[in-house]
């Protein structure tokens, strides 16, 4: 977690200054291709009413050949749609969570000298289990979008899940 970061059981916000130009990172949020490499890919029709394809395939996004916990197993390759709410191409795309009943998910990007400050917030969530499951989970997949974006490879993305969890976990102030 970064100073700027918020984890609280409605609302999650996470900042971060990607070394990369506004354009390149808009591309990982909107194409399906790219958008997999670091989170989910899916068909995407890119208008507000739009649907964002989420597939989860969390077992491909680390390059080293290492095993998916248990508790995630029966996930893999789960595909389903959310509905895009507002887009303004290239610094606004948000959508639905868990079609509207888990919230609604923000990324908005401006541009920073060459950099581009990505700042991700999801509100309407419902308490603490959704911000725990939702706080790890977004702050796992920015430490692999990070790594994308800057070409360095992710050895172990459930490494960095677990660690992100146990951030969640305490920005919460829970030990379990």
């Amino acid at each position: 977690m970064t100073p700027a970061d918020e984890i609280t059981p409605r609302t999650l916000r996470f900042e971060r200054l990607l070394d990369a130009p506004l354009d390149k990172v808009w591309r990982y949020l909107v194409e399906p291709e790219l958008r997999a490499r670091w989170f989910m890919g899916g068909p995407t029709d890119l208008k507000v009413g739009g649907a964002i394809g989420m597939t989860m395939r969390h077992d491909a996004l680390s390059d080293d050949d290492v095993p998916t916990p248990e508790r995630y197993l029966p996930h893999l390759g789960q595909a389903w749609e959310e509905r895009i709410t507002r887009l303004e191409p290239p610094h606004l795309l948000a959508f639905t969570w868990d079609n509207g009943k888990a919230g609604e998910v923000t990324f908005e990007l401006t541009e920073a000298g060459g950099r581009t400050r990505l700042v991700l917030t999801h509100v309407g969530i419902r308490g603490r289990d959704d911000a725990l499951d939702f706080g790890g989970g977004w702050l796992s997949h920015l430490a692999v979008l990070e790594r994308r974006i800057a070409n360095k490879g992710v050895p172990n993305f459930w490494l960095l899940h677990a660690e992100a969890e146990a951030a969640a976990r305490k920005a919460l102030g829970t030990s379990a």
